[in-house]
């Protein structure tokens, strides 16, 4: 995944100035190789006959694809390069895991952005060993996964970019419960929070058809984005994949689509055999949509969409710079899905609107627990960095000291009650970039809409997908009952029957 790819320290694509406008480039070879990580392969590109040519299955008539350059391990600092190993096999060899079913109660978060998008990558020194993970190269150059340890010098800040941080740098950093309430909020997050065995499964996919990808778009990155990545994720969370082909914007209706629908091809014929019911969407931001027999995971693919890259690891960076932030998160999570307002498909709130709308909370209260992060570290949340250093911001912000004790359960009560009586969905715009409620605007994008959630990059309204004043009025009754049920009772169960949650996960 993006923070921790073996070719981390270089972008997926070459300047602007060395690159012409076409998916088919070729990256320079006069790059030197201070600036190559060490499994960095040089490939061909590979032309639109070749493409089809092996998306129809007919491998023999198209040219080898070999190496220009091949480049030797290197060593940063004094620790050593990571030794390669068949320890990781391509998609066509390795043994399928159990094909137990995983249950598919988490919903697909969402996430937009608009064409205009632009984002010029430059070339970057690799970073050390001990701020990244390895896996395989893009051709044939395998290795085994790491687990590096954070650097000491990270300790106190947002866990650095490697996730055996599950659990070990933040079980001990969870709230203390000292009520049942409470309590409740942190065993079930505990129990459904997303492992590092989970998330390995999503990257060892990721790796995998990244390695595919590339031979038909050979300086394309393939990164996991949304809620896997960014602290929020449970168990059984489905997969988000951004394709970043070019540093042009891609038009989402003709240029995206078109590319889609390669990889579409590429996975009901060379990959069928792992990769099943491959689906293009075609919506405002197309999407495939697949499973991946070996991980039991869903996966959601999209193009060039990369707001969901700089929001992932804004989320990040809010989920661990406050204890109680991840759990609170989750349990919204779980309680909005088990009463159906988290589907956007229907006509309620993604995942990504509830997250925003939790942080939005915490940053109202008359003593905030969360502080605007693009206020206090614009330079870390710039909305024009350079992909390749996205990752980064996280790693060099303390955590926040709040002055505000309240409790797990206070602060889910509180949530609830908030957005049943105190927020003015009429006349106001959740907006975590300014850490407080807005006027709406009167723009196209948020005329006739119930609910009004600032995207907090391209100021797009994530939660425009609630549309209909009967799907609205269901949402505003079920944080009005939750309110009172919970105030009344203390008691989670009240309105998410924990054992089935627990389940679930």
């Amino acid at each position: 995944m993006f923070p921790n790819s073996s070719n981390l320290g270089r972008p997926p694509f070459p300047p602007k100035y060395q690159q012409q406008n076409t998916f088919f480039t070729k990256l320079p070879v006069n790059i030197p190789p201070s600036l190559l990580s060490h499994q960095q392969i040089i490939i061909p590109p590979i032309h639109f006959r070749t493409a089809v040519a092996l998306l129809n299955g007919n491998f023999e008539a198209t040219p080898a694809v070999t190496p220009v350059v091949t480049l030797q391990p290197m060593t940063y600092g004094s620790v050593s390069p990571v030794s390669t190993s068949d320890a990781l096999t391509s998609f066509q060899g390795r043994k399928r895991h159990s094909q137990q079913s995983v249950p598919d109660d988490a919903k697909r978060q969402r996430i937009h952005s608009h064409d205009s998008d632009t984002t010029v990558v430059n070339q970057a020194v690799p970073l050390p060993e001990e701020r990244r993970r390895s896996f395989p190269s893009p051709v044939s150059v395998r290795s085994p996964v790491v687990h590096a340890h954070g650097s000491p010098a990270l300790i106190g800040c947002v866990p650095p970019l490697q996730d055996n941080l599950f659990p070990d740098p933040t079980e001990t950093g969870l709230p203390v419960a000292k009520d049942e309430l409470s309590q409740q909020i942190l065993e079930l997050f505990q129990a459904c929070r997303q492992q590092a065995s989970d998330l390995d499964r999503k990257e060892l996919c990721r790796t995998e058809l990244q390695r595919e990808i590339r031979l038909i778009f050979p300086q394309s990155r393939l990164f996991l984005v949304g809620s896997s990545l960014n602290g929020f994720g449970t168990r059984t969370s489905d997969g988000d994949l951004c394709l970043v082909v070019k540093e042009e914007p891609v038009n989402q209706k003709t240029e995206a689509r078109r590319i889609l629908s390669l990889v579409q091809k590429l996975f009901s014929t060379k990959l069928s055999s792992y990769i099943e019911r491959p689906q293009l969407i075609r919506a405002k931001v197309p999407i495939v949509k697949f499973r991946d027999k070996v991980s039991n995971v869903d996966f959601d693919l999209n193009v060039n969409n990369v707001i969901g890259i700089r929001n992932t690891f804004l989320l990040r960076t809010y989920a661990f710079i406050e204890n109680r932030v991840r759990p609170l998160v989750l349990v919204v999570k779980k309680w909005a899905s088990f009463h159906e307002i988290n589907d956007a498909s229907r006509g309620t709130l993604n995942s990504y609107s509830l997250v925003l709308m939790v942080l939005h909370y915490l940053q109202t209260l008359p003593e905030p627990i969360l502080p605007s992060l693009q206020k206090n570290y614009p330079e870390c949340f710039d909305p024009t960095m350079q992909l390749h250093l996205v990752h980064q911001a996280p790693c060099t912000i303390p955590p926040y000291v709040s002055k505000n004790g309240s409790s797990l359960g206070d602060l889910l009560i509180g949530f609830f009650k908030y957005y049943a009586t105190e927020f003015d969905w009429s006349h106001q715009m959740i907006s975590v970039r300014e850490a407080k409620a807005i006027a709406r605007p009167d723009g196209i994008e948020w005329r006739n809409k119930f609910i009004c959630v600032e995207e907090p990059f391209d100021g797009t309204n994530t939660a425009r997908a609630v549309h209909e004043k009967q799907k609205f009025d269901m949402i505003r009754v079920e944080f009005a009952q939750a309110w009172q049920l919970l105030r009344d009772k203390k008691d989670l169960n009240c309105i998410l029957p924990l054992k089935a949650a627990k389940q679930k996960r």
